[in-house]
C-alpha cells in the first residue's frame, strides 16, 4: 500500500489536533508544519511510530512553505486567529498566508488543497476577521482553482474556547453577560465532524474546487447555547443582556492585556461585530450530509467535557456510599 504523505498547516490548533488524528487513523503520513514544533509534541502519538512528522514552518516564509510541502500529495490550510496582535493579524494570517500556501501548493503539483474558512467569510463583512477569511477564499480560489473550502459555524469540542471559556467564567462570577441580547444564531458543529469532512475533502475527488457549510443538527440562539451550557456544569448564573456598544466599550478595555502579553483577550471589538451577524448554515448550502456525515448533537458531546466544572468534577449527581459500607 502506498504511503500517502499530506502536510497540514495549523495541525497544533483545535481543528488542528483533531484533524491530524482522523488522518492518522485513515492510514495517511502526516507532516505538521507549525511555527513552534516543541510546542506540539502531543501530537505523534496519534500515530504509529514515524506516521506523524513535526516540521517548523513560518507561513510568512515562502521557502519554509515550500519546504514543507515537498514531497506531499495533498495540503490542508488550518491556520486562523481568533484575535489579532502584533504580526499575527487577519490579513497576515487569513489572506496572504492563504495566497501563499495555495500558491505553493499549485507550484509544486499537489493535487488536493483543502482549506479552512468560516461560515460569515465575506470581504464586505463589517467585522475584521469575517471580511478577510473572504478574502483569503478569494485569493486561494485565484492560485488554486480547485481548492475544497470548508466553512464552519461556532465549532465545539473538547479543546474549544466558547464554551469552557463561558463555563469557567460562570465557575468565577455570579452572572454572564448576553451580548446583544443573546439573540445571535449558531449551528455549533462537533469539531469531529469537522475533522471528519476534512478527511473527507483529501479524499473524495468529486469535493474538488466545491464549498462546504458545516453545521450540527440544530440551530440556538447565544442565549440558549448559555442556558445549555450552565444546565450541564450544574450552576444557576444570571444572564444579563448587554447591549452592542456597551460590549464595544467593555472589550476596548479588555483587549488591552492581549496586545502587550502573549494572552489571547477574553472579548474583542471585532468579536462584538462578528456577534450582530448570525451564522447558521445557508440554505442550499452543501454540507455535512453532502459529504456522508452524520452531525453529532450539542446535548451529546457537552457532557463528555464539561464535566470538570461542576461543583464536584464528574463525581456531581453521584450516589455517596452509605456510612455502614465504610466501617
Amino acid at each position: 500500500m502506498e504511503h500517502r504523505l499530506v502536510t497540514v498547516f495549523g495541525g497544533s490548533g483545535f481543528v488542528g489536533r483533531n484533524t491530524v488524528r482522523a488522518l492518522a487513523k485513515a492510514g495517511w503520513r502526516i507532516r505538521v508544519a507549525v511555527r513552534k514544533p516543541h510546542l506540539a509534541n502531543y501530537l505523534p502519538p496519534m500515530g504509529t511510530v514515524g506516521q506523524i512528522q513535526l516540521v517548523k514552518c513560518n507561513v510568512h516564509d515562502a521557502d519554509q512553505i515550500a519546504a514543507a510541502l515537498k514531497g506531499a500529495s495533498a495540503a490542508i490550510n488550518l491556520t486562523g486567529l481568533l484575535s489579532q496582535r502584533g504580526s499575527q493579524s487577519f490579513e497576515a494570517i487569513h489572506v496572504e498566508a492563504a495566497r501563499a500556501i495555495a500558491e505553493a501548493a499549485h507550484n509544486a503539483g499537489i493535487g488536493i488543497l483543502v482549506h479552512m474558512s468560516a461560515i460569515g467569510a465575506d470581504a464586505d463583512a463589517k467585522s475584521k476577521y469575517n471580511s478577510t477569511k473572504g478574502e483569503g477564499e478569494r485569493a486561494v480560489r485565484e492560485a488554486f482553482p480547485d481548492a475544497a473550502i470548508l466553512r464552519p459555524s461556532l465549532v465545539f469540542g473538547a479543546e474549544d474556547k466558547f464554551f469552557n471559556k463561558f463555563a469557567g467564567l460562570a465557575r468565577a462570577l455570579p452572572a454572564l453577560p448576553l451580548i446583544g441580547g443573546g439573540h445571535t444564531k449558531f449551528q455549533p458543529v462537533f469539531v469531529g465532524n469537522v475533522a471528519a469532512a476534512i478527511l473527507r475533502c483529501v479524499e473524495d475527488t468529486a469535493t474538488r474546487g466545491k464549498t462546504y457549510e458545516l453545521g450540527g443538527p440544530e440551530v440556538y440562539s447565544f442565549k440558549e447555547m448559555m442556558q445549555i451550557m450552565l444546565r450541564e456544569i450544574g450552576r444557576k448564573r444570571l444572564l444579563v443582556p448587554l447591549p452592542f456598544f456597551v460590549a464595544s466599550m467593555k472589550a476596548f478595555f479588555l483587549q488591552i492585556p492581549g496586545m502587550i502579553l502573549p494572552i489571547d483577550p477574553i472579548l474583542t471589538m471585532d468579536q462584538v461585530t462578528m456577534l450582530k451577524t448570525d451564522t447558521p448554515v445557508s440554505d442550499g448550502a452543501a454540507g455535512l450530509s453532502d459529504l456522508g456525515i452524520t452531525p453529532e448533537s450539542l446535548e451529546t458531546v457537552l457532557p463528555t467535557y464539561l464535566w470538570r466544572f461542576r461543583a464536584k468534577g464528574q463525581f456531581e449527581g453521584t450516589t455517596p456510599y452509605p456510612e455502614s459500607a465504610l466501617q
